[in-house]
């Protein structure tokens, strides 16, 4: 009776978490397909070759976005990456404890709440207002800010995942310590770490207020980082908030290879990783 009585609760709460992950699932996929749905139809070779046309003008495309959504994220994972991934070992395996490093947690903690477009005010306070310009390194520079405090947290909750026995065989093994960080405990967490840096370059792959404020938008190429340029997210918004259907369904298309965007970048960390491991 007891063995019957416990097969069936074991049922039901298997039930109830496959019930709540399709829950979870549904949103995902109805986005993903309403995007696929609406923008795919707009997907062609142009839209990838092409600056955009005039207002109102069939065709066009959105290769200058692209592009400069491409540039920006390659400064901000330039800036960020390294800057978070340093600052969260720091914190890890050199000062768990002081105030110093107290601070930085609740610094980063409160840096992971702020809206993005504070963010962007403040970059256009501090670089654009005094360069007298918009440009590619303002906006990247923001993304690099609303990246950091994601790849500290990600990584030190990583590198603490790391068993501290296995720094201990590096240091009887008569390896300085940052070495033994270097080859031993990065590469135990690497994973992870790759993971929360992915993560954090999809957040920013997608955000629109700071580059207002920052890399404005052009509808040209750009052929300087210190001048506006175009970004995926500016572009769609822009697109999306006009009164043409054109631009509609352009939008829907800079949509969907926003997604497709990040999604690669994912596949890429992952498929890297699994080679080096091979």
């Amino acid at each position: 009776m007891n063995y019957t009585l416990r097969k069936y609760r074991n049922y039901l709460m298997l039930g109830i978490f496959i019930l709540t992950t399709v829950i979870a699932l549904i949103p995902l996929f109805g986005v993903l397909g309403y995007v696929i749905k609406n923008g795919i139809g707009s997907l062609n070779l142009e839209f990838f070759t092409s600056l955009p046309k005039a207002m109102g003008m069939a065709g066009g495309g959105m290769a200058n976005a692209i592009v400069g959504t491409l540039v920006m994220v390659a400064i901000a994972s330039i800036i960020g990456i390294p800057v978070g991934i340093l600052a969260a070992i720091y914190l890890t395996e050199y000062d768990r404890d002081s105030w110093l490093s107290t601070g930085v947690r609740f610094t980063t903690d409160v840096l992971t709440g702020i809206p993005s477009i504070i963010i962007g005010i403040v970059i256009y306070t501090a670089l654009v207002l005094k360069m007298k310009h918009f440009s590619a390194i303002a906006g990247g520079l923001s993304l690099a800010i609303i990246m950091i405090p994601l790849i500290i947290r990600s990584t030190e909750e990583m590198l603490k995942l790391v068993s501290h026995t296995i720094r201990e065989a590096g240091y009887a093994l008569g390896i300085p310590k940052w070495r033994t960080i270097l080859h031993i405990v990065l590469p135990t967490a690497a994973k992870g770490i790759i993971t929360g840096a992915m993560l954090a370059v999809a957040r920013v792959s997608g955000e629109t207020a700071p580059l207002l404020f920052t890399a404005l938008g052009n509808q040209y190429w750009a052929h300087s980082l210190n001048e506006p340029i175009a970004a995926l997210p500016v572009q769609i918004y822009q697109y999306a908030t006009s009164p043409y259907k054109e631009w509609h369904q352009q939008a829907w298309a800079g949509s969907l290879v926003l997604i497709a965007m990040v999604l690669i970048l994912n596949l890429i960390a992952r498929l890297a990783f699994r080679s080096k491991n091979n």
